[in-house]
């Protein structure tokens, strides 16, 4: 009695799980990305033609609020810091990083004053500053 056995396997993958996936990936990043915003409040940045290649980690923003107050504010936190805790507050975002560098948002109405203070405290830490602008 010759009993045969005719089990052959299916070679064909069913690939519509793996594409569901990918596309619910990247619906994900997409959907993440639009939220990452580094600078939070809303500042007229001046224009510039000069791109820097090198990223910061952390931000300094300062923000004109007319009759010469201004407030600094750290990676855009809508709380404002007076400007003697702007130093200790870079400090410690920096203080574990290989190379230090921090950016300034600045409105267009701030005084140079205002931002060479901040570039002042760069100096003294060791850091290497961006001024952002926008492109023109």
């Amino acid at each position: 009695m010759a009993l045969k056995r005719t089990l052959k396997s299916d070679p064909n993958i069913s690939m519509s799980s793996m594409t569901d996936i990918v596309f619910l990936l990247l619906i994900f990043f997409l959907v993440t990305s639009t939220l990452v915003n580094p600078n939070a409040l809303k500042l007229l940045l001046p224009k510039s033609t000069g791109q820097v290649s090198s990223k910061a980690t952390v931000s300094v923003s300062i923000k004109d609020w007319g009759e010469d107050r201004y407030t600094f504010h750290l990676n855009g936190e809508e709380e404002p810091l007076p400007f003697e805790a702007v130093e200790d507050g870079l400090v410690e975002l920096l203080q574990n990083e290989e190379d230090p560098t921090f950016s300034i948002y600045s409105d267009e109405s701030v005084p140079i004053k205002e931002i060479v203070q901040v570039m002042n405290i760069a100096k003294r830490n060791h850091y290497k500053v961006i001024l952002a602008t926008q492109p023109e």
